[in-house]
């Protein structure tokens, strides 16, 4: 008997996963808008629905989008496997018709979020419908959870995201691939944090003698700030909005800046919120205040990291490619979340490509079919 394939069995088409994924890529999505975030929420439910999966959206709230999560009817209630996606992106609401139309160039495609990360979302979704196309179940239930604020840490879907995980044996995030054929297995933590100096306002020119300048102490902050960066020790601190003063010829009075760390480890993580916090006055009679903490714990690769990414390994071997994992990158996921609670996760599942954030984001049409093929079997082989 031949054991060639029939011509009509159903097989990963790279141009039917790129159609998709631009169908999502169209309507834009940038997280502050929650009206359109939900427009690419109504997409994927029904796009799952029609798959036959329970579906369950949750309002969203604060300004954000709602929270999808789809679950496959099969394979019971215990542990299976999560999928995490996010389907909002920083790109406003024009920027398709502008610096980001929609095209092929060779191997790359262009879009506003196509490859943070909607490429990785829709390679999830054909990941499943390919297996079910073939009259075939994962082993595992699956549950494929869409979150709509990720781009600013996940601040309304942390809470569902870290219930969900413990409720799973592996957790897979279709974050963009990067560096060819690579995922990712350890991310830093990341720290938000939001300093205030207060000073006192007197006219610029008549009492310049009388007032504290909030700008000035703000500017000698900065510098003892971006010193803590540590190369060394993978740390990073990062000054990223500054805003003062309310005229000229007013010597400010208050002073504002928002600050980014990021750490490789959980002690890092509790030396360098302490060192913040604990920020203390320069100049004379003025007033420093520190907010905010830690709001992506450190992800780092341990033994069930490394088993589940031995497995990736296998499967892309299956298709003569050779799969490995990035060194500790400094961008941070819902993924953090997962590996911090011990869950086995394996991110940076989706297309490769480059340009997250920028007006030449892009994905690689070449891997789309590598890396569907690597979901779908992951789907339908963990247990």
């Amino acid at each position: 008997m031949s054991t060639a394939p029939l011509k009509n069995e159903p097989k990963i088409d790279a141009d039917e996963v790129l159609d998709g994924i631009l169908e999502w890529v169209t309507i834009e999505s940038p997280t502050h808008d929650a009206t359109a975030v939900n427009g690419v929420v109504s997409k994927v439910e029904g796009q799952f629905r029609d798959l036959g999966l329970k579906v369950d959206r949750t309002p969203g709230r604060d300004g954000f989008g709602d929270i999808l999560e789809c679950r496959t009817p099969w394979g019971g209630e215990g542990p299976g496997i999560l999928v995490l996606a996010h389907l909002d992106t920083v790109h406003p609401i024009g920027t398709i018709g502008r610096e980001l139309k929609i095209r092929r160039e060779g191997d790359s495609v262009f879009g506003p979020g196509i490859y943070d990360m909607k490429a990785g979302g829709y390679i999830a979704y054909y990941a499943l419908r390919h297996l079910i196309r073939q009259g075939k179940k994962s082993k595992l239930p699956v549950t494929f959870l869409f979150i709509p604020e990720e781009e600013v840490g996940s601040p309304t879907s942390r809470d569902r995201i870290e219930q969900a995980a413990k409720g799973h044996k592996y957790c897979l995030v279709m974050e963009p691939g990067r560096d060819g054929d690579r995922v990712v297995t350890s991310r830093k933590g990341v720290g938000r944090f939001v300093l205030t100096v207060k000073g006192k306002a007197a006219h610029a020119g008549a009492k310049h003698e009388d007032g504290r300048s909030a700008v000035l102490e703000m500017a000698r902050q900065i510098v003892r700030i971006e010193a803590m960066t540590d190369y060394g020790r993978g740390i990073t601190v990062n000054v990223g909005l500054v805003q003062g003063g309310t005229g000229v010829n007013v010597v400010p009075a208050e002073a504002t800046a928002e600050i980014d760390l990021r750490v490789p480890d959980a002690a890092l993580a509790d030396e360098m919120t302490a060192t913040i916090l604990g920020l203390k006055p320069i100049g004379e009679d003025v007033e420093v205040a520190v907010e905010g903490g830690m709001n992506r714990p450190p992800y780092r690769k341990d033994a069930g990291i490394s088993a589940l990414f031995e497995k990736a390994q296998a499967i892309y071997r299956e298709i003569g490619k050779d799969l490995k994992d990035v060194p500790l990158t400094g961008g941070g996921s819902d993924g953090n979340f997962t590996a911090a609670l011990g869950i086995p996760t394996l991110d940076g599942l989706g297309a490769d490509g480059k340009g997250a954030h920028a007006a030449y984001e892009q994905i690689y049409y070449s891997s789309l079919m590598p890396r569907t093929y690597l979901c779908a079997r992951l789907l339908e082989t963990l247990e």
